[in-house]
């Protein structure tokens, strides 16, 4: 499955080894995960270079061509709700994922959209429980 991998960037890098942890886990079950470098600790080295035209292109496309979303999303950051949004607006099921006991914005934990799960973790090997659980529904539900 393709799955489109949305964390901050700019927001803020402190959740970085869950992003990678996350990450390793989509790969490694063998989903192609174009964003996959932004769970990199070397993610803002490599997108400095980047024109945010381009970025914003790229990520749009990627998001188009994508069959789901998974997004962390206990840092917040503008770039990954636009990206919720985008997904949603295209009807891709999407799930986002934040530490317990950590405050999420409301217009994430307040929205029902059909495709939309928000599930909190308590730990990284939670959240990849999380992430299978969600892949597992979504497979299992078949061509939507």
């Amino acid at each position: 499955m393709n799955i489109y991998f949305s964390c901050s960037l700019t927001g803020g890098r402190g959740d970085q080894a869950v992003y990678e942890r996350l990450v390793d886990f989509l790969l490694e079950s063998g989903h192609v995960v174009p964003t996959a470098h932004l769970a990199r600790s070397d993610v803002m080295n490599l997108e400095r270079v980047v024109v945010p035209e381009d970025i914003y292109r790229r990520d749009i496309a990627w998001i188009e061509a994508c069959e789901a979303v998974v997004a962390e999303v206990s840092t917040p950051s503008h770039g990954v709700g636009y990206e919720i949004a985008v997904a949603l607006g295209l009807r891709k099921p999407v799930l986002c994922c934040y530490q317990q006991n950590v405050v999420v914005s409301k217009m994430i934990t307040g929205n029902h959209s059909d495709g939309l799960k928000v599930e909190a973790y308590v730990d990284a090997d939670h959240a990849v429980a999380i992430v299978e659980k969600f892949l597992v529904e979504l497979s299992s539900a078949g061509p939507g």
